[in-house]
C-alpha cells in the first residue's frame, strides 16, 4: 500500500468566493470524478472557499497525482505545498 502524505493545494479562480452553491457543487463533481480516474489512493478532505482562491487539503502518493487531478478535473493548480506535521489547540497538552 502507497504511504499518502497531506498536501494544501491552493488554486487561483477567479470569483470563486461569489459563486452559488450549484456552481460550487459543479466543481466538486468535477474533481470527485477525477478522483475516481486518477485512483491511487488520492482523497481530497476539503476546501476553504475565499474571493478569488481555493485552499484545498488533499491526501496523495505524491504532487504528480495532485496535478494529474487538476489535469483531468480542469482545475488549476498555483501552488502544491507538503504538510508533514498539523498542530492544534490539543498539541499544547503534550
Amino acid at each position: 500500500m502507497t504511504q499518502l502524505k497531506r498536501y494544501l493545494v491552493e488554486r487561483d479562480i477567479a470569483g470563486i468566493g461569489g459563486m452559488s452553491i450549484v456552481e460550487l457543487c459543479g466543481a466538486a463533481r468535477a474533481s470527485n470524478r477525477a478522483i475516481e480516474q486518477v485512483g491511487n489512493g488520492i482523497q481530497w478532505q476539503h476546501s476553504y472557499v475565499a474571493a478569488d482562491k481555493t485552499f484545498c487539503v488533499y491526501l496523495a502518493p505524491g504532487e504528480d497525482a495532485i496535478r494529474l487531478h487538476a489535469d483531468l478535473s480542469g482545475i488549476p493548480v498555483a501552488r502544491i505545498t507538503e504538510i508533514p506535521q498539523i498542530i492544534d489547540p490539543l498539541t499544547a497538552a503534550n
